[in-house]
C-alpha cells in the first residue's frame, strides 16, 4: 500500500530510515541496510503509538527495547544511537503536523519517558541474554572440572574456548581470594595488562559504593554457605576510573562436593548506567535552564514533608510580572534568555544546606529551604530573591527591568501533602500579584480557603445557568412624591446545592471574569421582562410598573445587545418604556461613541438609561450630557450621612446640587440604600425623584411587588 506523500505513513516510514542509517553501521546482522529497515517500522509503529496514546504504557517501549536486541542491535552503541534517533525524530515525524507549544512541550516530555522505557527494555533483554550464556559458561566450565580422566584433555580445550572466547570477563579465584586465571574480556574491562590483575587478592577491588551485604555474600560463599550471588558492583580501574557491572561469583566443587574455587562472570555495565543516568537527568532537570524540575522537586518536597519530629520547611513559589509582555513585544527566544538568567540569579541565592531551586514551567519558580529555624530562613530566602530581581537584566542590547511575586508556605513537616502546600504557595503567590506585584506574601489559611472557595464557584457557574439555579428577587423602587411603587430592580441570587443562596456581590465577579455573564445577563434580562409583562398583564390597576435591570461591562461591549433586546421586548410584547437598563457610572467613563452607539439606539427606542452608583467615580459633570441617560442613581454613600442627626450640612449640599444638576438636564433621580424615615423626608426635599432600600422593602420575590403595588392603590 503506497502512503500519502507527507501523510503518517509517509513519515513513520522516513523516521524508519533515519533510524535503520543511524543503526545498521553497528548492528551485527546478515540483512542488507533495506531489508534491516523493514525490521525497524513495526517497532517505529509502536514508537508512534506509544507516543500518541492518551496513557503512557512502558510495556509497550520496553517492548522496541527488547526486539532490538532480538534483531542482533546489542552494542551499547547501537542503543546510544537509538535513542538520539528518537530524541531528535519521533516528535517530529510522529508528533503531528501542527503542534502548538503546549502539545509540543508535552510530546517531548512523554518522548523523553519513550526513551527511559527503550532503554530499560534494552537492558532487561541483554542482561537476560548475558545472564544466558553465563548460564551456559557457568554449566562449560563445571562440565570441564567433573569429567573424567581420559576426556580431561577435550575438556580443558572446550573450557579453554569458551573462557577466552566469551565476551563478558571471566575469572577464577581460589578460596583465600587470590586470582588465578583471568579471560581477555575481563582484561579489557580493566583496561590494563594481564599481570596486572592474575595474583591479586579480591579483597583489594572495595569501592566506596559497595552495598553493606556485598561482602557478608562474599564471605558465605567461601565457607561453602552458598552456591553463589549476583549483585551491582563498582571496580575501580588502574587509571582511577570507575568501572560498573553486573557481577555474579558462583562457588565450584570437586567430585566430592568439597569447595575449591570461586567463578566471576563480570558484565560492563558502565555505558548503560550512564545512559541512565542521563535519562534520569534530562527527566528530572529543565532543559533550558538546566534547574531540577517539578518532577525532581515534588520527591524533594515529599521527602522534606515526610522527615521526622521537629523538621520544618520553607517555599517561596515565584512568578515573574509582566513576562508575557517580553514574549510578546522581544520574542520567545529572548524570554527564554531572560529565564536562563533569572534561573542562574536564583540558584545563587539557594547554596546553603537543605535548599534548592526547581523550575516548575513558564516564568514560574519554586526555592525549598529544611531545617529546625526556617521560620526565619525562608522570609531571608524570599529577600535574597527580591533583590537578585532588583538589578536590570541585558537581553539583546536592552535592560529589563524584572519584577517577581512569591508566595511563601512555612510550617512543620508531616501535617500536609506536597500538592496542598504546592497549592497554597500558588494561591498565596497570586494573592502578593493581585496586591500589586514586586513583592511576597505569607500563606493565609483562611485566605487560601476563600481562593478554592471561589474557584469551585468558578468552575461550578456554567452547570449553575443549565441546571437552573440562579433565581431573581426584586426590591421595589417607591416615588417619593406619593409614596406610589412605580416599578422594581431585579437582582440575580444563586442558590447552590451547597452553599446556599448565594449573593451578587460574590458571583458576578467571577461571571465576569469568565465571560459567563453574557449569557447571564441575558438570562436576566429575559426573565425580569417576562415578569415585568406579567405584572401589567395581572395587575393593570396598579399602573405601569418598570423593572431595571443592571448591564454589566462585558454586555455593554457584546455585538449582541441591541438585537437580544429587541427581540425580548417584542417576543413579550412589553413596551420598550417599561424597561430600564442601569450601567455603572465606572463601565462608562471615558466611554467612546463606539461603547455609547448601542445605548443611543436602546435609548432612541424608549429604553430608559440609569446611570448606576452616581458619585463613586471620577467622572466629569459635563459629560453627562453626551451620555444618552434618562436616570440618575446615587449611591448609597451619599445616604449613610444622613441617618446621624444632625445631618452634615455639607452632605446636604452636595446631593442638593447633583439634584438640580440632574433636573437642569432632565434627569430623574433614584437614591439607593434608604434605610429610615428621616432619610426618606429628607431626600423629598431635597427633590430626589424616587428611592429604594429597606425602609420600603428588602428584595424579595415578584408577587410581593404586586401586593406593595396594589396597597398603594387602595
Amino acid at each position: 500500500m503506497s502512503a500519502e506523500p507527507d501523510g503518517p505513513e509517509d513519515r513513520l516510514r522516513r523516521f524508519a530510515t533515519i533510524w535503520s542509517r543511524a543503526v545498521f553501521p553497528v548492528t551485527a546482522t546478515s540483512l542488507t541496510r533495506p531489508e534491516f529497515e523493514r525490521e525497524l517500522e513495526p517497532l517505529a509503529r509502536r514508537l508512534r503509538d506509544a507516543l500518541e496514546e492518551r496513557a503512557f504504557h512502558a510495556a509497550e517501549s520496553e517492548a522496541v527495547g527488547a526486539a532490538l536486541v532480538a534483531t542482533h542491535c546489542t552494542e551499547p552503541e547501537a542503543l546510544s544511537r537509538t535513542l538520539d534517533v528518537v530524541d531528535a525524530y519521533l516528535v517530529l515525524y510522529c508528533g503531528g503536523v501542527e503542534q502548538s507549544p503546549g502539545d509540543r512541550e508535552e510530546l517531548r516530555a512523554r518522548c523523553a519517558r519513550i526513551q527511559h522505557a527503550v532503554a530499560a527494555g534494552f537492558a532487561r533483554a541483554l542482561r537476560e541474554r548475558t545472564l544466558a550464556e553465563q548460564e551456559a559458561i557457568s554449566r562449560a566450565a563445571l562440565d570441564a572440572r567433573g569429567t573424567v580422566a581420559e576426556a580431561l584433555h577435550a575438556s580443558e580445550a572446550r573450557f579453554r574456548a569458551v573462557f577466552h572466547g566469551a565476551a563478558i570477563g571471566i575469572g577464577i579465584a581460589d578460596l583465600r581470594g587470590t586470582v588465578l586465571e583471568v579471560n581477555d574480556a575481563l582484561v579489557r574491562m580493566f583496561g590494563g595488562l594481564e599481570h596486572q590483575l592474575r595474583g591479586r587478592n579480591v579483597g583489594e577491588w572495595t569501592h566506596p559504593d559497595d552495598p553493606p551485604h556485598v561482602w557478608k555474600l562474599y564471605e558465605e560463599l567461601v565457607r561453602g554457605e552458598r552456591e553463589h550471588y549476583r549483585v551491582e558492583k563498582a571496580f575501580y580501574r588502574p587509571d582511577g576510573t570507575v568501572l560498573w557491572t553486573n557481577l555474579t561469583v558462583s562457588l565450584l566443587r570437586d567430585a566430592d562436593g568439597v569447595p575449591q574455587y570461586q567463578l566471576a562472570l563480570v558484565e560492563d555495565t558502565t555505558e548503560r548506567r550512564l545512559l541512565n543516568l542521563r535519562l534520569r537527568y534530562e527527566a528530572t532537570h529543565d532543559a533550558l535552564t538546566g534547574l531540577p524540575n517539578r518532577t525532581l522537586f515534588f520527591e524533594r518536597l515529599e521527602k522534606a514533608l515526610a522527615a521526622g519530629d521537629g523538621a520544618r520547611f520553607g517555599l517561596c513559589y515565584l512568578d515573574l510580572d509582566g513576562f508575557k509582555t517580553v514574549n510578546d513585544s522581544l520574542g520567545h527566544a529572548a524570554g527564554d534568555r531572560l529565564l536562563v538568567e533569572v534561573a542562574d540569579r536564583l540558584q545563587a541565592c539557594a547554596t546553603a544546606p537543605g535548599e534548592m531551586v526547581a523550575r516548575l514551567g513558564g516564568d514560574e519558580f519554586v526555592a525549598l529551604t529544611t531545617g529546625p529555624d526556617t521560620q526565619r530562613e525562608v522570609d531571608e530566602l524570599a529577600g535574597r530573591i527580591m533583590n537578585a530581581l532588583a538589578t536590570p537584566i541585558r537581553v539583546e542590547g536592552r535592560e529589563l527591568t524584572v519584577r517577581g511575586s512569591i508566595g511563601i508556605v512555612e510550617g512543620p513537616a508531616g501535617e500536609r501533602g506536597a500538592a496542598e502546600v504546592l497549592r497554597s504557595a500558588d494561591i498565596t503567590m497570586y494573592r502578593a500579584k493581585h496586591a500589586g506585584g514586586n513583592r511576597y506574601e505569607l500563606a493565609d489559611p483562611e485566605a487560601d480557603a476563600r481562593a478554592i472557595t471561589r474557584h469551585g464557584l468558578t468552575t461550578a457557574l456554567p452547570l449553575a445557568l443549565e441546571r437552573g439555579e440562579f433565581f431573581i428577587e426584586y426590591q421595589p423602587l417607591v416615588h417619593l412624591g406619593d409614596g406610589s411603587v412605580r416599578g422594581a430592580e431585579a437582582l440575580v441570587r444563586w442558590l447552590h446545592p451547597q452553599h446556599g443562596v448565594i449573593s451578587p456581590d460574590r458571583f458576578i465577579p467571577l461571571a465576569e471574569h469568565t465571560g459567563l455573564i453574557v449569557p447571564l445577563g441575558r438570562w436576566v434580562l429575559e426573565e425580569s421582562v417576562r415578569q415585568a409583562r406579567t405584572w401589567e398583564a395581572r395587575h393593570a390597576d396598579a399602573g405601569p410598573l418598570r423593572v431595571n435591570v443592571n448591564l454589566s461591562p462585558c454586555q455593554l461591549t457584546h455585538p449582541g445587545l441591541v438585537a437580544d433586546t429587541v427581540e425580548i421586548l417584542e417576543r413579550t410584547g412589553l413596551a420598550p418604556g417599561a424597561l430600564c437598563l442601569e450601567v455603572t457610572e465606572s463601565a462608562l467613563i471615558g466611554a467612546d461613541d463606539d461603547l455609547l452607539k448601542p445605548l443611543r439606539r436602546l435609548a432612541e427606542m424608549g429604553v430608559d438609561i440609569a446611570l448606576d452608583d452616581f458619585g463613586t467615580g471620577y467622572s466629569n459633570l459635563a459629560n453627562l450630557r453626551r451620555l444618552p441617560v434618562s436616570v440618575l442613581k446615587l449611591d448609597r454613600a451619599f445616604t449613610q450621612g444622613m441617618q446621624h442627626f444632625p445631618v452634615d450640612p455639607v452632605d446636604l449640599k452636595i446631593v442638593e446640587g447633583i439634584v438640580s444638576l440632574a433636573h437642569s438636564l432632565d434627569l430623574a433621580v433614584t437614591v439607593e440604600g434608604v434605610e429610615t424615615g428621616a432619610q426618606a423626608d429628607q431626600l423629598r426635599e431635597l427633590g430626589c425623584d424616587t428611592a429604594q432600600g429597606w425602609y420600603y422593602a428588602r428584595p424579595g420575590p415578584p408577587d410581593r411587588l404586586h401586593e406593595l403595588a396594589l396597597a398603594d392603590v387602595l
